[in-house]
């Protein structure tokens, strides 16, 4: 019954001139009897028969407020002339003031404050003139349910109209917020796919690097020295799913219509001894130092975003001496704890200037892809290189104490 009424609203709703008409024809079939009502119950002196033209003024009145959605005052107007013209006719205006006061509550919900004032003002005047045209206005007690009913209409048609005006303003500002909300997810998946494109690079980058120094020593001593060879291979073939392991995890997290990705650890600075150890495999003579003024615990209190950034300076710094430094280079990797900050330093012996210069100009991305990372965390980097010679990529990471 509940959901029955609620269809039948929403359909009225779209289509508001059914219930106008209805409203309309329901008083304009109520005024052509109470006319006749009002002349027998009337002054028979002051109200005359109804005839043809009376009623037919009355039924018009009535039947205009099927259109009172878009003329309303102008309606209003018509009907107080309409009953003026009747009580100067000595004919009863039946049902006409009903009209007005429709019209009165229509002008006070679809129309401004200041016309809405007048709504009641003219039909109160109208209801005034009429009776004074048609015989005398009488005591104030006669008035008086008419001006109740005209203020208090108004009073609700404002009310509606403020009731209406306060939810399409809820709505609006709904739209508003969601709105908002869609901006800020596009920007939130913006912003974690930029952070995966890093991610991916890095990993790309550092083990195909390695993956191709592995293959080169492959190919060269794969005549002379089939188990040297065999040893490359193999670690080509670790590297490799090593990679594509990483790769799946970070792609998967675009896959949103699928099943859940594998969700791995993300590397930090405990798996740098690993790293260094895989560089050593590949062929670059890389040293680490690892001081913690902290405690043994300074590793493993750092921040997961600072964790990360850390780790993937390392593997691009030795990635780029790997792939630039040259053949005899070396390598050292510092990273120092502090209270305040976490240094971390790796430097190379290799081509210095000349390792700046190749690794920006075929990639692009990987020097740049470091200054980001530091620069999200509101760390110093320095990048270039060293006077003695070599490639120096030095980063600090403040820290909160804990």
């Amino acid at each position: 019954m509940r959901n029955t009424i609620g269809g039948l609203r929403a359909w009225f709703h779209r289509h508001p001139l059914i219930p106008d008409l209805l409203l309309g024809a329901t008083l304009a079939a109520a005024a052509v009897p109470f006319a006749h009502v009002a002349q027998v119950f009337g002054d028979p002196a002051r109200l005359g028969e109804p005839d043809a033209m009376s009623l037919g003024l009355i039924v018009t009145g009535c039947l205009s407020v099927a259109l009172r959605r878009h003329w309303p005052f102008l309606l209003l107007c018509l009907v107080c002339l309409t009953e003026i013209t009747l009580a100067a006719a000595g004919r009863s205006s039946s049902l006409l003031w009903l009209a007005a006061l429709v019209l009165v509550y229509t002008i006070a919900v679809r129309r401004g404050l200041a016309l809405s004032l007048c709504a009641p003002a003219l039909a109160l005047t109208g209801h005034f003139l009429a009776t004074a045209v048609g015989g005398g206005l009488g005591g104030w007690s006669t008035h008086l349910p008419m001006v109740v009913f005209a203020v208090s209409l108004w009073i609700a048609g404002r009310n509606v109209r403020l009731r209406r005006a306060y939810q399409a303003e809820l709505h609006d500002r709904a739209r508003r917020m969601e709105r908002i909300r869609e901006a800020d997810t596009r920007a939130a998946r913006a912003e974690e796919r930029s952070r995966i494109a890093r991610e991916l690079h890095d990993v790309v980058a550092h083990h195909v690097s390695v993956m191709t120094v592995q293959a080169a020593a492959a190919r060269r001593v794969l005549a002379g020295n089939p188990e040297g060879a065999r040893e490359a291979l193999s670690a080509i073939e670790e590297l490799g799913r090593t990679a594509m392991s990483e790769m799946r995890s970070l792609v998967g997290v675009l896959r949103t219509d699928a099943m859940p990705a594998e969700r791995n650890p993300q590397p930090g600075m405990r798996e740098i001894p690993a790293l260094v150890d895989q560089m050593r495999e590949a062929g670059l003579r890389t040293q680490l130092w690892i001081e913690d003024e902290r405690g043994t615990a300074g590793a493993a209190a750092l921040p997961p975003g600072v964790d990360l950034a850390a780790y993937r300076l390392v593997q691009e710094a030795l990635t780029n001496s790997l792939r630039h430094a040259g053949p005899q280079a070396r390598a050292w990797v510092t990273v120092r704890h502090e209270s305040g900050e976490l240094a971390v330093k790796v430097t190379d012996d290799g081509l210095g200037q000349g390792a700046c210069e190749a690794g920006e100009g075929e990639t692009g991305h990987g020097l740049v892809g470091i200054r980001e990372r530091v620069a999200l965390y509101g760390g110093l980097l320095r990048i270039g290189p060293r006077p003695e010679g070599g490639f120096e990529v030095d980063a600090r990471f403040p820290l909160k104490d804990t």
